[in-house]
């Protein structure tokens, strides 16, 4: 009968949980900005391609932007000075972050408004670069950080962690 009752998403009392499950939401918006590059190539601008690109837009402009806040302004100063090869992969990620933010910077105004992509070679070509970079990223912090991360955080640190996760999103 447990099979039949889905298991529930993590909240704010899980915040590593929390985080993980961010990232499948990451793959999903990457793969539908993907499909939306394909499809203004494919068939142009309609209401499809708009909604995958209000959608894709409103995710990248604030869930992830929440997400890489919870892990460089709650997750990483807890961590960096635990031990040298940790401070590598923190500083890796600061920088995945930054080139993704990057790349952002360029996408964003084309998914605000479709009407303005001229070429749809090259917004195809950047939308991939993002997706790609993106998920090498997920990829990369859930193996080199999140796996140990786990193990190194207390309880009391998870919850403060989870706190102020909370806290950011009902302050916007």
């Amino acid at each position: 009968m447990d099979a039949l009752i889905p298991e529930s998403a993590p909240d704010f009392s899980d915040p590593l949980g929390l985080l993980l499950a961010c990232h499948q939401r990451m793959r999903e918006h990457c793969e539908l900005l993907q499909r939306c590059a394909q499809h203004l190539s494919d068939k142009g601008l309609d209401e499809d391609a708009k909604k995958a690109a209000a959608q894709v837009h409103r995710y990248f402009s604030t869930a992830a932007m929440f997400h890489h806040r919870d892990e460089e302004e709650d997750l990483f100063p807890l961590l960096i000075r635990s031990s040298m090869k940790m401070a590598d992969v923190i500083n890796q990620l600061k920088q995945q972050h930054a080139e993704i933010q990057a790349l952002w910077q360029e996408l964003a105004p084309l998914l605000a408004r479709p009407a303005s992509i001229e070429n749809p070679t090259a917004f195809t070509e950047l939308s991939e670069q993002y997706a790609s970079l993106y998920q090498k990223h997920l990829a990369y912090e859930e193996q080199e950080f999140l796996n140990i991360a786990v193990h190194m955080l207390s309880q009391k640190q998870l919850d403060q962690i989870g706190c102020s996760m909370k806290k950011r999103r009902q302050e916007g």
